[in-house]
């Protein structure tokens, strides 16, 4: 399975995303009905498309660590206002914690094999009540 890998830039937590992207959905839907779906914009069109749809996931990095993942469930590609392509990589609402691990910072958005993706992080009793910059210390350490 093939999967994309991106950097969050400007996102605090999983929880800001989430916020962010509700936002965004929210008002897509006021501007174009029920129908609209959540989108993140970039200038290149994945090539392996096909390979991507086939239940692949956009892994966030946030703040140096893979964070969270979203089902892929589309591209769209379009010109932008001043006519240059663009491709809009549509993403499941869903965002699905991961287990933390650090990841280097690049440009754009990188092919991610499944091989190397982390697990989802399971939800255990008590671990909402911890700061998600110290949960995620703990579970890096092994502690949690």
């Amino acid at each position: 399975m093939l999967h994309i890998i991106k950097l969050a830039v400007g996102i605090e937590d999983i929880e800001h995303l989430a916020s962010v992207q509700q936002r965004r959905l929210v008002d897509m839907r006021a501007a174009q009905g029920e129908d609209a779906k959540l989108w993140h914009r970039t200038r290149h069109a994945p090539r392996r498309a096909s390979e991507l749809l086939d239940g692949g996931s956009m892994y966030w990095v946030i703040k140096g660590r893979i964070a969270a993942r979203q089902r892929l469930i589309g591209f769209e590609t379009d010109n932008d206002e001043e006519g240059r392509k663009v491709c809009f990589i549509m993403l499941d609402p869903e965002i699905v914690p991961t287990a933390p691990r650090r990841h280097r910072a690049f440009q754009g958005w990188r092919y991610f094999a499944d091989a190397d993706t982390p697990p989802d992080q399971p939800k255990r009793q008590g671990e909402e009540d911890f700061p998600p910059e110290m949960a995620a210390e703990l579970r890096e350490l092994g502690l949690l």
